[in-house]
């Protein structure tokens, strides 16, 4: 079966992984919702973008996905505009790297808020029309770090290795209705998000930028960041018939990080 004319939500979806996973979708003919900050003219020139190109619907909400009645609402309208959500793609997130004693209690919360709790509000919501249906695909982005941990990352580590267990009791609650539930744990993937937390891991490390990225890169065996269309093609897989018996399932895709 074909996911052309399906329906997709890929939540941190205006650059970065979630763009590249939304644009991986609409190439297969798929309509998509996506969601996140930006520059609104920036924003809207890709939304219409992905239209033209693909020739398929292209939504934007900016849902704010920390506070759980925005993650309620962003579902509602993805299925009032395009009829169902039949694909969930749980992937915004956010990262702050500081000693455990150090951490900011409130970047403690957001990071809880918006790379756990707001899949779990997601997920919740869209479960009773992938049910209904008797089809659905949920997609969560984890990490690496969903299965080992790194220093000076609590949150973060903590919120991923959430995600894994969301993903497993979701997964057995829905494997008779045709739904399967998987994440994604990629290695250290060459996005705005890595980039970013390049000078918070020079300070807290006393390191220089050269110096932090051969650091990260020594934990894959590759010495090379996963690209974001890798991600996205894995995610297609995931929703297609071809990976119907897959679910509740941690896909590493991290260059054999954890395989060490």
């Amino acid at each position: 079966m074909s996911l052309k004319g399906k329906n997709a939500v890929v939540t941190g979806s205006t650059s970065g992984i979630g763009l590249a996973i939304a644009r991986a979708f609409a190439a297969e003919g798929v309509n998509v919702t996506l969601n996140g900050f930006g520059d609104a003219a920036e924003i809207e020139a890709l939304r219409a973008g992905i239209e033209s190109e693909f020739g398929v619907k292209a939504l934007y909400s900016d849902a704010d996905l920390t506070k759980a009645a925005a993650c309620a609402g962003l579902v509602a309208y993805a299925q009032e505009n395009l009829g169902s959500v039949d694909i969930l793609v749980n992937n915004a997130g956010m990262q702050h790297v500081a000693p455990v004693e150090e951490f900011p209690d409130d970047k403690w919360d957001l990071i809880l808020a918006l790379n756990l709790s707001a899949a779990f509000h997601a997920i919740k919501a869209a479960v009773p029309g992938m049910k209904a249906r008797q089809w659905g695909r949920i997609i969560n982005t984890a990490s690496a770090h969903a299965l080992v941990a790194s220093p000076f990352k609590s949150a973060y580590v903590a919120a991923k290795h959430g995600i894994a267990g969301l993903t497993k009791t979701v997964a057995l609650e829905t494997a008779p209705f045709g739904i399967t539930v998987n994440a994604i744990c990629p290695g250290y993937v060459w996005t705005p998000l890595v980039e970013k937390q390049i000078p918070d891991t020079m300070k807290a490390r006393g390191m220089t930028e050269q110096q932090v990225k051969d650091m990260l890169l020594a934990e894959q065996p590759t010495k090379q960041f996963v690209t974001v269309e890798e991600v996205a093609a894995l995610a297609v897989f995931l929703a297609g018939d071809n990976a119907r018996s897959i679910t509740g399932a941690l896909q590493q895709m991290d260059g054999g990080w954890v395989a060490k």
